[in-house]
């Protein structure tokens, strides 16, 4: 039986149940194929996307407005100058009067709570397109993109070497909800956030994950079949990157780390890429790499969500 998602917002992959994201799978599966074969899927006829940009993003730009585009809809793009949120409106009348407009919103930003009091104040559903804490479309992406590539999820072992971010903690979430093994390989300062960790292991009691923090990324990487990686600095950090470079050195995917895997293991990054820091080019452009794949299936994935929430 179907899932029914409609009205509810998408904050993070934590608040979903199993149900939820396989019917995020099988809709994206879908909505895929109809793209791919031509067939009409204006599932969002006449529906009005607001998009919030407190953070700039090509592919989160491009894949939402056109994913809107192509279920019938209408995106509009705001950028942190467009609006008067938490500047001389409160985040609270913003959420309502935009609730008065708009079919639905996607917002990234930095502050989490902006996601959390936009959907609490508003009447529509919000779609995180991005915080400091969580990427919860992105990862969704990358685990429906392991599904094609591998056919299964249970059981798999993700390898995620680099900076405890918002994208280890999606993947924490993520991989410990679909019964997936997730290493996670960090300098000491770095690591996931404790409380993050603590709920992916009460998830993993559940659905049979395993869940390795660790600082060696060797281990973490030994008999993977996926590798992960995400720049060292991300936006708003630029002044941290030469110190992160320094910590972040011996966490570089390389063809010596790489060997460590399972031969036919896949190489991810939610991109851009800052080639020749936390990957290099022998890796991002091998067989075994699939980024762009990925990338393409932010499109599928995130009209999936767009269409199940709106």
């Amino acid at each position: 039986m179907a899932v029914n998602m409609k009205g509810k917002s998408l904050i993070e992959i934590h608040q979903l149940t199993l149900e939820e994201i396989w019917e995020i799978f099988d809709l994206s599966a879908s909505l895929k194929m109809k793209l791919i074969t031509g067939e009409s899927h204006r599932l969002l006829e006449g529906k009005t996307l607001g998009m919030i940009f407190s953070k700039p993003s090509t592919r989160t730009r491009v894949s939402f407005e056109t994913g809107i585009f192509q279920l019938g809809g209408l995106g509009m793009y705001f950028s942190q100058n467009d609006l008067q949120l938490k500047k001389s409106e409160n985040i609270s009348d913003s959420a309502k009067v935009l609730s008065r407009y708009l079919s639905g919103i996607m917002i990234r930003t930095f502050d989490h709570q902006d996601v959390i009091d936009l959907a609490r104040f508003g009447s529509i559903p919000v779609i995180n397109g991005l915080t400091d804490l969580h990427h919860p479309c992105q990862v969704l992406a990358d685990l429906f993109t392991i599904l094609e590539k591998k056919k299964t999820l249970r059981g798999l072992k993700l390898a995620y070497i680099g900076d405890g971010n918002n994208m280890a903690h999606s993947l924490l979430h993520g991989c410990s909800k679909t019964g997936m093994d997730i290493s996670i390989a960090s300098p000491g300062d770095y690591k996931p956030l404790d409380y993050i960790v603590k709920e992916s292991l009460e998830n993993a009691k559940v659905f049979g994950s395993k869940i390795e923090i660790l600082d060696d990324p060797v281990a973490a990487v030994k008999d993977a079949d996926i590798i992960y990686t995400d720049v060292w600095a991300s936006m708003g950090q630029e002044s941290q990157a030469e110190d992160r470079k320094k910590k972040f050195m011996k966490y570089q995917v390389n063809p010596e780390l790489v060997k460590y895997a399972k031969e036919d293991y896949l190489f991810m990054h939610c991109l851009p890429a800052h080639r020749g820091d936390e990957v290099v080019n022998e890796v991002a452009d091998s067989p075994n790499s699939v980024i762009f794949d990925e990338a393409e299936n932010r499109l599928h994935v995130q009209k999936a969500i767009m269409a199940l929430l709106m």
